[in-house]
């Protein structure tokens, strides 16, 4: 069997339900494939066809979608964020080298005039609420020239997504067919997805974390997916009720959110068929775990994943097996080693060093980026190893657990500190709801802690109490300096917590 997208969809029973949004009808396999031809055909006669890039801006919901898993079977698909400024669809339209935007029927935006600047053909998709979920159709437009119609093989990029470039330059991670193919495997494998399961979907789906652990793992089990518009803490519980779900997956932001809002909702979560609930794409604090655990009575699978491992890298296993808080699993599709944190060799997987990967998931390398490509890529034991940039090791059962992104890594005078140490210590404060520590600059130390947190609802602390219960828990040197208190953490677009360029954010560097 070829390892392509379109193979994810083929196999499944022609009346089961597929793709689904609240208060929409359900789209059936054979409704999807049929859509996917449709797509198909519609892009050929315009002009599109493999190795053309499309970006994709449409509103989070089931087109989205649907729009992910066609088109990516005819050409090469590029999500973008709908909510970027024109300046910023100017600089990813032109470093994609975008042939043609997927747009809302009506969309005249950012992203439109963007395109229009540019000379990249629009292509709108026309969707109807009473269809069912995800079918749209694209609307017919002046030729562009002749498409190659020949299919995509295992090897052509089907998904291209830029880094959060949060230090530099975003760079663009090209996946192929095949990569997407195992990693929708590797997760639907890790979660024992089947026909009976339903994934309610909250996730951005213009994010390697939607689009692959729900998205495409579950279309590849041949079980359901419902879409929602994006993740609204005030929406969710309706939602869990009306979907009726057996998971979900979301950053830790999300989930704390979720929690803060659980006791009000007990009756809908007594009565949900939850059977285990994903977190990924962020640490996620062990406090936050076992609250959850005991809130929803459904284990908790947290997952480590990144865009350039087309999402997963390690999970923690599904009962019997355990879930261990404050770690993010065992490997889980690539194999995942330690490695030096400068020279390229692998190291004992019981020592602290870079976590490297090696796997059909694996992205071959950066676009146009020789440098970035020898910076973090290295062979060893006769394979390519992708760095990560995360610091961490494995216990003795091989179970990983992370000390930070290295660059995140605060150097406090010589003394290393890792912010995840930190977070937990702080979420166990039981007046703290939400926490984050980071790196400030300091003119002797180099570096020095601080933190920002948002308190439980009805609490009243100050930032003094805050740095004494961690004093009381962690060496001086790791206790933050500062406290800032805040209503809300800034985030970045997909819901994550940034802690590189918190500080400024914050106003706690010099001018």
């Amino acid at each position: 069997m070829p390892h392509l997208v379109a193979e994810l969809i083929a196999r499944h029973a022609d009346t089961a339900n597929a793709i689904g949004a609240p208060g929409r009808s359900w789209l059936s396999y054979l409704g999807l494939r049929e859509h996917c031809a449709k797509v198909k055909k519609d892009l050929h006669q315009i002009g599109i066809g493999r190795g053309d890039r499309v970006a994709i801006v449409l509103p989070n919901g089931p087109e989205m979608a649907t729009a992910f898993i066609s088109v990516a079977q005819v050409a090469t698909t590029a999500p973008l964020n709908p909510a970027y400024t024109y300046e910023e669809y100017v600089f990813y339209l032109k470093d994609l080298k975008a042939k043609a935007l997927l747009v809302s029927e009506n969309e005249n935006g950012p992203a439109v005039q963007a395109a229009t600047e540019l000379g990249v053909t629009i292509l709108r998709a026309s969707a109807d609420s009473s269809r069912p979920a995800g079918q749209f159709s694209v609307l017919a437009c002046d030729p562009i020239g002749a498409a190659d119609a020949s299919a995509p093989g295992e090897d052509d990029v089907a998904l291209i997504l830029h880094t959060s470039g949060t230090t530099s330059r975003p760079k663009i991670v090209p996946l192929t067919q095949a990569n997407i193919y195992a990693s929708a495997q590797n997760v639907a494998s890790s979660l024992k997805l089947t026909t009976d399961d339903r994934c309610l979907s909250i996730m951005p789906l213009f994010h390697i974390h939607g689009l692959i652990a729900a998205v495409a793992a579950s279309l590849g089990a041949g079980s359901q997916i419902s879409c929602t518009q994006g993740f609204n803490a005030l929406s969710f519980f309706s939602q869990l009720a009306e979907v009726d779900p057996t998971w979900y997956t979301a950053v830790p932001t999300m989930h704390q959110a979720i929690l803060a809002r659980a006791a009000r909702n007990q009756s809908i979560i007594e009565q949900s068929r939850l059977r285990f609930l994903r977190s990924s794409s962020a640490s996620l604090p062990a406090p936050v775990m076992e609250e959850l655990v005991a809130t929803f009575n459904a284990p908790v699978i947290e997952a480590y994943g990144m865009t350039e491992a087309t999402h997963q890298m390690c999970c923690n296993p599904l009962p019997p097996q355990k879930q261990k808080p404050g770690f993010v699993g065992v490997a889980a599709g690539p194999e995942v080693r330690i490695a030096d944190e400068t020279e390229n060799v692998l190291v004992a997987s019981r020592d602290v060093g870079e976590i490297v990967i090696s796997g059909p998931n694996v992205t071959l390398g950066y676009e146009s980026n020789p440098q970035a490509n020898a910076d973090n890529f290295f062979e060893a034991d006769g394979k390519l190893w992708f760095r990560t940039g995360d610091q961490g090791s494995f216990d003795e059962e091989n179970y990983l657990r992370l000390s930070g992104r290295l660059k995140e890594l605060i150097n406090r005078g010589g003394e290393k500190i890792s912010p995840l140490e930190v977070d937990a210590v702080l979420l166990s404060h039981p007046d703290v709801a939400q926490a984050v520590c980071f790196a400030v600059p300091h003119e002797k130390l180099g570096e020095d802690i601080a933190a920002a947190v948002v308190l439980s609802e009805g609490a009243a602390i100050a930032g003094q109490e805050v740095r004494d219960f961690v004093g009381a828990r962690l060496a001086k040197f790791k206790v933050p300096t500062s406290v800032v208190i805040l209503e809300e953490i800034p985030k970045g677009a997909t819901g994550k917590i940034q802690r590189i360029g918190l500080a400024a954010k914050l106003g706690l560097t010099k001018a």
